[in-house]
């Protein structure tokens, strides 16, 4: 009797259960639109969403990102331009990339320039100039020249050359480096040179130490390698894009055979997934062990991490021991976990494979549905797609700025200038000495003041589309399994192309709900992302307090984020069925998973997991080939096998398409799984078995989900009593 009093008060606690409604066939055909105010809302921030693209597709231009940039602002290489034969920038005098002001503006103080190639010799325009002179051959000064300013040096004197700055004082044996000249320095035994020397003549009298060219080129190069690193990379998806698209393909068909053998054989197939996924973690443990063993005995193989520090190159990694005893820790705690899980859950696994087979029949008679996670990979791809192109045209919107550069003192000295009238300006005239160089690309427009906030706009609604995006599919999901479960007489009653009825139904009436729902969850990764932003300004900071705050915080959100995302799918779920709004229907799923909170705690999620060992097994099984296909381990696949810089992009970027494909065809079991458990906790609520008032589930299902209830769970009909096997058995879906 206490037991029945305690359960009552529960409910009232968290709503009323659902009455009988003998009218009540499933998801409610005559509905309104919901949330008018949000989709309102929505349309217009997509419609400024599509105005700030246009302004930055107006304004942008990617070749900032691609090209290097001359002294006057153009792009060396760039088909079109009268420098498009001139790939490569020659520094006239790269020991002033050493100066502080480099790291703030991101250019050297020395005038720069395109050239057809590098200078392969060291030489000075003294000794051009004295070649030609004895030799009467004006090879030598022709070859200088072409590392000059377009302007005619015929009868010039070297001294009136230099002064303004037509030439540069000396040329230093160079070799490209992302389309930059950079001096060749090179190692005899602990001596640095050029060709065979230690010194070099700067052109104007001194003899200088190649060690001085190192602080300007290691600034000249800070975001270089950075972009050599992103074109290699570049050239590594050029040659294994189709080898990647395969690999993608195969965790396709994996994924599909997978779904159709679940539709047949679920219980077999459950446990074939967690055998194997317990297998391919065991392999992985013991090749990392062999290789562990292997590296033992190397030289340089006990290097740690802390001490390599980062590596472009991942690969190096590889041949230190530590790595490979990370992977070895991390493999083995995962294994563990899992064993530990499959044992205390062993009595619930079999709960979950009769869920899973209802949803197998589900979808089984909604076969399009399989289908459907193609449709939100294409729109989640535009999504992606707009949000890189606008954030790339946004960031190369700035015009370029000219800045004064001189070596002697002048109080102009920084200030922005004209290039184009700078040689009879008055600036000039005070400072002989000083150059208008180009300096960066900014701007001193409104647009260019509120450009930041642009890209925070930007991102906003990349958070706020994609996630409407998502929103969408589970809606319409919903929808379509909530029809097939509300169908008294399977398949008969199921209304004809579920799918798209429910697709329709969300797009027209509860766009606004979607954008509710979105919106909320929007705000809250925003959030995130501003709180990531600040703790890596606040890594060298040494307030200990600020760094624990920061860490709650972020904390917090990320439990919050997580459970928005549960919240918002099971109103999704209610929308889809009652065509409430997103407020109304979030607080009704939330009240009826609390009158069930035993089964959500131990169908629902033990369910999750077993479709998450399923994704892990896919990407295990696809991401274990593309390590031997693209790191050339097995010989069979040597002559198929690209050359790659680094290997590891192909791998990473079919275990990440892998697990985003598997996830997608998972994602519809798991869609199916939450709206047949909430159907079902809501059909237990409304009817009791009786000829009058039959369950809708199937009768198998509705045995082990009634006889696996613990004490004081909510499983009772309206009148307080929970159904027995026989009336299970009995009165479950009656012969007509």
């Amino acid at each position: 009797m206490e037991m029945k009093v305690e359960t009552e008060e529960q409910d009232q606690n968290y709503g009323e259960p659902r009455k009988y409604d003998p009218d009540f066939k499933g998801p409610i055909q005559n509905r309104g639109c919901t949330d008018i105010v949000c989709c309102i809302l929505f349309i217009l921030a997509v419609l400024g969403y599509v105005a700030v693209g246009i302004v930055a597709w107006s304004q942008g231009d990617p070749r900032k990102v691609i090209y290097p940039t001359d002294s006057m602002g153009q792009f060396c290489g760039q088909a079109g331009t009268p420098v498009a034969n001139k790939p490569y920038l020659f520094y006239f005098n790269i020991m002033k990339c050493a100066s502080p002001m480099v790291l703030l503006e991101f250019q050297c103080p020395t005038t720069q320039l395109c050239v057809e190639s590098c200078p392969n010799i060291s030489t000075t325009l003294h000794d051009a100039k004295r070649k030609t002179d004895s030799t009467k051959d004006p090879k030598h000064i022709k070859y200088y020249q072409s590392f000059c300013k377009d302007t005619p040096i015929t009868g010039m004197s070297v001294p009136a050359i230099l002064a303004e700055g037509i030439c540069p004082a000396a040329l230093v044996a160079s070799k490209p480096f992302a389309r930059r000249c950079i001096p060749s320095l090179s190692m005899i035994g602990e001596k640095l040179v050029i060709g065979n020397s230690e010194r070099f003549d700067d052109g104007q009298g001194s003899i200088r130490n190649v060690k001085e060219l190192v602080p300007g080129i290691k600034n000249a190069t800070i975001v270089m390698e950075a972009r050599q690193v992103v074109m290699k990379i570049f050239e590594d998806f050029t040659r294994s894009w189709y080898w990647i698209l395969i690999c993608l393909a195969m965790a396709m068909v994996i994924s599909f055979i997978f779904i159709v053998l679940l539709r047949f054989l679920a219980k077999v197939m459950v446990w074939v997934m967690i055998i194997m996924v317990i297998l391919v973690i065991a392999y992985g443990i013991v090749h990392c062990s062999v290789e562990y063993v292997n590296l033992k005995n190397k030289p340089g193989s006990n290097v740690t991490l802390q001490e390599l520090g980062f590596q472009v190159d991942f690969s190096v990694y590889l041949h230190i021991q530590q790595t490979w005893l990370a992977f070895i820790i991390i493999l083995a705690i995962l294994e563990l976990i899992i064993i530990l899980l499959l044992i205390f859950l062993r009595k619930r696994i079999a709960i979950a494979i009769a869920l899973i087979e209802e949803a197998s029949r589900a979808i089984g008679h909604v076969m399009s549905s399989l289908f459907y996670p193609l449709l939100t990979f294409l729109l989640v791809g535009v999504v992606i797609a707009y949000w890189a192109t606008t954030a790339v045209f946004l960031s190369t919107s700035n015009q370029p700025v000219y800045k004064i550069f001189n070596d002697s003192a002048c109080e102009y000295s920084r200030n922005t200038c004209q290039p184009a009238n700078y040689s009879m300006s008055e600036m000039k005239k005070k400072c002989p000495d000083s150059e208008c160089l180009f300096a960066f690309y900014g701007g001193e427009t409104p647009y260019h003041k509120y450009l930041i906030f642009l890209q925070f706009y930007n991102v906003f609604l990349f958070f706020w589309c994609a996630n409407f995006v998502t929103a969408l599919g589970q809606m319409t999901l919903a929808g379509a399994f909530a029809s097939y479960y509300w169908a008294f007489r399977k398949p008969n009653d199921i209304p004809s192309c579920p799918l798209f009825a429910s697709l329709g139904r969300a797009l027209r009436y509860h766009t606004g709900s979607l954008a509710f729902g979105s919106l909320i969850l929007s705000i809250i990764q925003l959030i995130r992302v501003l709180l990531e932003y600040l703790d890596h300004k606040l890594k060298g900071a040494q307030n200990k307090f600020a760094k624990f705050l920061l860490c709650c915080l972020k904390c917090c959100f990320w439990c919050l984020e997580k459970f928005i995302k549960f919240l918002n799918r099971n109103a999704y779920i209610m929308v889809a069925i009652y065509g409430k709004n997103f407020c109304t229907s979030a607080r009704d799923a939330f009240f009826l998973l609390m009158r069930n909170v035993i089964r959500v705690a131990v169908l629902d999620k033990v369910t999750d997991f077993l479709l998450f060992l399923g994704k892990l097994l896919i990407v295990g099984l696809v991401g274990v080939f593309a390590f031997f296909f693209f790191s050339g381990r097995v010989e069979a696949f040597d002559p198929a096998t690209p050359h790659l810089n680094y290997y590891w992009v192909p791998i990473l970027t079919v275990i990440v398409g892998s697990y985003l494909i598997a996830h997608g065809f998972f994602s519809v079991y798991a869609m199916c799984v939450d709206t047949l458990f909430l159907c079902f906790c809501e059909d237990l609520e409304r009817n009791d078995g009786s000829p009058a008032r039959p369950y809708y589930v199937s009768p198998e299902l509705c045995k082990i989900l009634a006889l696996s209830e613990t004490p004081g769970a909510s499983t009772r009909s309206p009148s307080g009593l929970q159904p027995s096997e026989e009336d299970i058995e009995l009165k479950a879906h009656p012969k007509d």
